[in-house]
């Protein structure tokens, strides 16, 4: 798996690929009482989150710092092809907080460049 010119771990899991609804709806209601229903397929925006829990996905802290680095460069957009080569372009969704998180997989107070974490990653579809 590749976001940009990092590699990520090929365990990392798509958790929410199958929560995405293509189509947008719109319901009200007219003076008359009737119900307005219209529907259009949605261009972009699916959300994309990479993540793999306890037991998969783990990254390098070194890694962590280039996705850090990368997700500080706003309007960045990226590649991103998944372990079957399906290949998206995406940004950082940063609409509810950091889009890169990571916890250490042992904790170390002062952890090395091959220290490993729980990587979490949140992106978003832009075509």
């Amino acid at each position: 798996m590749q976001l940009d010119t990092i590699t990520l771990p090929d365990d990392l899991l798509w958790i929410n690929e199958f929560d995405w609804n293509p189509v947008e709806q719109s319901q009200e209601r007219s003076l008359t009482g009737a119900l307005l229903v219209q529907e259009q397929i949605k261009k972009h925006g699916r959300p994309i989150l990479l993540t793999g829990g306890q037991n998969a996905g783990w990254v390098s802290r070194k890694t962590v710092s280039e996705l850090q680095n990368l997700s500080s460069e706003p309007d960045k957009v990226m590649i991103l092809t998944l372990s079957d080569m399906r290949q998206l372009s995406v940004i950082f969704d940063r609409s509810d907080g950091s889009p890169v998180s990571a916890t250490q997989v042992i904790e170390e107070a002062y952890p090395a460049d091959n220290s490993y974490y729980h990587l979490s990653l949140r992106l978003i579809t832009v075509s």
